[in-house]
């Protein structure tokens, strides 16, 4: 490969988007390769990636602090803006003594939830003035996207002041009619929790907190929406009782009591997202809504999370969706095959009496 890493930076991008691929992956002895409608396709007229060029590469898209950073953790989390016409979220890391680097492209344009094919009923959410609500999921299914279309939404219409806590940030917004405030985890501020306890004199009204990763942050955003905030905010669970036993499982056991109790007040809903291969091409989402009513407030008081699917299953009309209906439908519709249907279900032989 050319010793001029920037330009092959900039070809390797450029396919990125000609090809509408999603992902990036560049690692030592291996290929460039892209994700393409969830299919990974390796750049076979592109050279062998060497040791060299993958820290020729390093060099473009780390800063030298990040870099130090790299070397010091084995690994590290970054964004990456290629001149404008192209933002990435990526993670650098070592296998086998080799660095490799993963790339995510994060559209430019923020996307509506009609552009994105997901329910109309997550509008809803985006009018409430307190609460907690999550989107959950695997990695790569979309949580991100989907909470960048609610945020743009609250954007476009409160006057309010908005504070996303990520790391990285991968959606920059425009203000509109909201204050919006992006701060970077290690860039502008030392760590989430810090950054969480400080918005409280901040003056906020909504909060995006990228992902909760210890039981500190989940304590503070419950605490946050049970004192007049609109939280927002990802975990890597399946599902909603997935979701709701984890975050209460992650507390000691003589806490677990009282997170329960303001959980059960200050949920709105969990958002479960999955994409899908299209038989006509490219992804469709299929998707579980659990919406906090007197019930399900109730089995979380009474740690009876188990039975939120039930829950789940018979509340439609309340405007809850239940994943292995949506994947039947998908199914009938002809939108996605059988086999990717039971492939992406928590409840494969629930979804046997569907199809």
């Amino acid at each position: 490969m050319a010793s001029d890493y920037k330009k092959e930076l900039d070809n390797l991008v450029s396919i990125v988007l000609k090809e509408s691929a999603s992902d990036l992956h560049l690692a030592e002895g291996r290929q460039p390769t892209i994700r393409v409608s969830s299919f990974l396709v390796p750049l076979v007229k592109e050279p062998v990636l060497t040791r060299t060029d993958i820290k020729g590469l390093l060099d473009e898209l780390l800063e030298p602090q990040k870099k130090e950073l790299f070397l010091e953790n084995k690994e590290i989390d970054f964004a990456y803006d290629h001149e404008g016409s192209a933002r990435f979220r990526g993670n650098a890391f070592f296998q086998l003594g080799k660095i490799s680097i993963a790339l995510r492209l994060i559209p430019k344009k923020i996307k509506t939830l009609e552009e994105l094919g997901l329910p109309s009923i997550l509008e809803s959410f985006t009018n409430k003035q307190q609460g907690f609500f999550l989107v959950v999921g695997p990695t790569g299914q979309g949580k991100s996207t989907t909470l960048a279309a609610m945020l743009d939404m609250i954007n476009e219409r409160r006057l309010e002041h908005v504070i996303t806590i990520e790391d990285p940030i991968e959606y920059i917004f425009e203000p509109k009619k909201a204050i919006i405030d992006q701060r970077e985890v290690y860039e502008d501020t030392k760590d989430f929790d810090i950054a969480l306890k400080s918005m409280f004199r901040e003056d906020i009204d909504v909060v995006m907190i990228g992902e909760m990763r210890s039981p500190e942050t989940m304590a503070t955003a419950v605490t946050a929406a049970e004192t007049g905030h609109l939280v927002f905010s990802t975990l890597h669970t399946n599902n909603a009782s997935q979701t709701i036993a984890r975050i209460i499982d992650s507390f000691p056991a003589e806490q677990q009591g009282q997170i329960r109790v303001q959980l059960s007040a200050s949920l709105l809903g969990i958002f479960s997202q999955r994409l899908i291969p299209r038989i006509a091409g490219g992804l469709v989402p299929a998707c579980e809504l659990l919406i906090n009513n007197n019930a399900v407030a109730n089995l979380i008081r009474e740690n009876r999370t188990h039975e939120i699917n039930t829950v789940i299953e018979t509340g439609a009309d309340q405007g809850m969706i239940d994943l292995n209906r949506y994947l039947s439908e998908l199914v009938r519709a002809g939108e996605i095959t059988r086999e990717n249907a039971y492939l992406h279900s928590t409840n494969p032989k629930g979804l046997d009496k569907m199809i």
